[in-house]
């Protein structure tokens, strides 16, 4: 079984998790830019996170087997910080990297003035840069803040077979399937989705232009969620081939269409820019050597 998941925040995961993902079968991930937690202070601290999901974690990725893309973008919860969004102004100079693949994680938290104006410039940016756009649906007021993103991609010049509408649920799955989109579930242990509730809405509504994702990050989630939804499809009965359509096909399709989306693993540097994954390994000491990359 192989597994592309579509949504995953790496950078606030362990080495252990990319050992028990390739375990699982994951062999590719996209990992959005997104809020930290903290609040950041200045666009500077955006560019130093930007370059460590193109540099640092693709490095780690690949001592893995696990080949790793990003999306790059201001997210919707700091588009309300003035001190943030001067980053709209650096974007492009990022948009360009081989390794980005989408716009995002754009959308909405609160759905104010200002995340709309965040979002109307960002869908432009990715229309200018050839490249599609994953949009975060917030977690309150979901289905009102499904119908304004959708208003405001139509209004855009991204078509709406470009976009990625992610954390849809029972209440939002239809109309944003209606609206040409593709669409995006998050499997969490307690919040969001559940296997049991994605494999219900997969039997309802098809698999087409389907993805599911972790969305694992830094609170309680789990990077191994794609797996359990693809072993609970099985047993389900769906075929061998949906599950491969879901979770891996139907992600790179969309990815594609950056023209940007390798998914060849590399793992021969021992380091990155002089630093190794390892703790007080000497410089000419043991090196990982990754974990052989082969498909099932």
């Amino acid at each position: 079984m192989r597994i592309f998941d579509p949504h995953i925040h790496m950078t606030s995961r362990t080495t252990d998790d990319y050992e028990a993902m390739y375990a699982a079968g994951v062999r590719a991930v996209v990992e959005p830019s997104f809020w930290l937690g903290q609040p950041r202070t200045s666009p500077a601290s955006f560019l130093d996170y930007f370059d460590a999901l193109l540099g640092w974690e693709p490095f780690r990725a690949a001592q893995y087997g696990i080949a790793h893309h990003c999306t790059l973008a201001l997210n919707p919860k700091e588009a309300n910080d003035p001190r943030c969004t001067p980053v709209l102004d650096a974007l492009p100079r990022y948009l360009v990297k081989d390794n980005v693949v989408a716009v995002g994680e754009i959308g909405y938290d609160s759905m104010t003035p200002a995340e709309d104006t965040a979002l109307a410039a960002q869908l432009q940016l990715a229309a200018d840069h050839g490249l599609p756009a994953l949009v975060h649906t917030p977690h309150r007021d979901k289905l009102a803040g499904l119908r304004r993103t959708l208003d405001v991609v139509r209004e855009s010049a991204l078509p709406a077979d470009r976009v990625l509408v992610d954390h849809l649920n029972e209440t939002t799955v239809e109309e944003a399937k209606d609206s040409g989109a593709w669409l995006g579930f998050s499997v969490y242990p307690d919040t969001k989705m559940d296997e049991g509730r994605m494999v219900a809405i997969l039997r309802a509504y098809g698999p087409e232009r389907v993805l599911v994702n972790s969305a694992a990050d830094w609170g309680k989630s789990d990077p191994l969620k794609t797996r359990r939804v693809a072993d609970l499809m099985l047993t389900e009965g769906f075929t061998e081939d949906d599950v491969d359509r879901v979770l891996w096909r139907n992600p790179v399709a969309f990815y594609g269409l950056s023209g940007r989306l390798n998914l060849d693993v590399d793992a021969a540097g021992a380091t990155h820019e002089g630093n190794s994954i390892l703790r007080g390994a000497p410089k000419d000491g043991p090196q990982p050597a990754g974990v052989p990359v082969t498909e099932a």
